[in-house]
């Protein structure tokens, strides 16, 4: 297997799980609030609506709004690092990274979680669902050739109708790849899922360190990446500087 096709799985798969993780968390903690499939709280805002039952309907409403802002911030600094020649990818890491320890400290700051949501528990909600926007947006713009890592409907749909057509015997090369594509990140969120749950009660928001290092290892990955690509940029600018000193004329003596 190659080098990049190993590092495409990886983050795939560690993407998912930290998708399946923060969202559960937050789903736990922060009565029902969904900081990644950020349209579930429509489902929930309605209901609420329906029956009012004196909940965070407030929290579940600003969710989305964040969402929102955590995609529109993380396309213009996309847009502004590619435009620079940077590499993009680094730097959206960071911003996950910073956003997730921003939303561990405030649930933190927030703990214990009563009956009714804090201040500081609001804004922790707020960050959480900014934090899984620029996860969201990320994958869009950055990592278009890996399978969704946040929206699983789609993927599992997608699953099934290739794992329908390879056990019928009419899948092709292409459609088999495929199917594992997807199969790696769903398996992974449904992993993240349950695992946040048992976390967090254990471990309350500081169980937020294990997709945070999960990110770190993302980055250190991808910092190879680049000094991969510097060094053969570096190998191009010798090679062409030694073509043009060649073809120099050679000055009479």
């Amino acid at each position: 297997m190659k080098r990049s096709e190993m590092r495409h799985k990886i983050q795939n798969s560690s993407l998912g799980f930290l998708a399946g993780y923060v969202d559960t968390l937050g789903f736990v903690a922060l009565f029902g609030l969904f900081t990644a499939h950020v349209t579930g709280n429509f489902v929930l805002i309605g209901a609420e609506m329906a029956h009012p039952q004196g909940g965070p309907l407030l929290l579940k409403i600003l969710a989305f709004p964040a969402f929102i802002f955590g995609v529109v911030f993380a396309r213009l600094l996309i847009a502004a690092l590619l435009k620079r020649g940077h590499h993009a990818l680094w730097y959206a890491y960071i911003l996950q990274l910073v956003l997730l320890i921003a939303f561990m400290v405030l649930g933190y700051l927030a703990s214990p979680i009563g009956n009714e949501p804090t201040l500081m528990a609001e804004l922790a909600g707020i960050i959480g669902a900014m934090a899984m926007g620029t996860h969201s947006a990320c994958g869009r713009l950055l990592l278009s050739h890996l399978a969704p890592t946040a929206m699983m409907t789609g993927n599992v749909t997608q699953l099934v109708i290739d794992s329908v057509d390879v056990i019928r015997g009419s899948a092709d090369e292409a459609v088999k790849q495929r199917c594992v594509k997807f199969l790696w990140p769903v398996l992974a969120f449904g992993v993240g899922a349950v695992g946040a749950a048992f976390a967090y009660q254990y471990a309350g928001f500081i169980a937020l360190l294990l997709p945070i290092a999960i990110l770190l290892y993302l980055m250190y990955i991808e910092r190879g990446v680049i000094k991969r690509i510097q060094k053969e940029k570096d190998k191009a600018k010798t090679r062409l500087e030694s073509q043009a000193e060649a073809k120099k004329p050679v000055s009479a003596t």
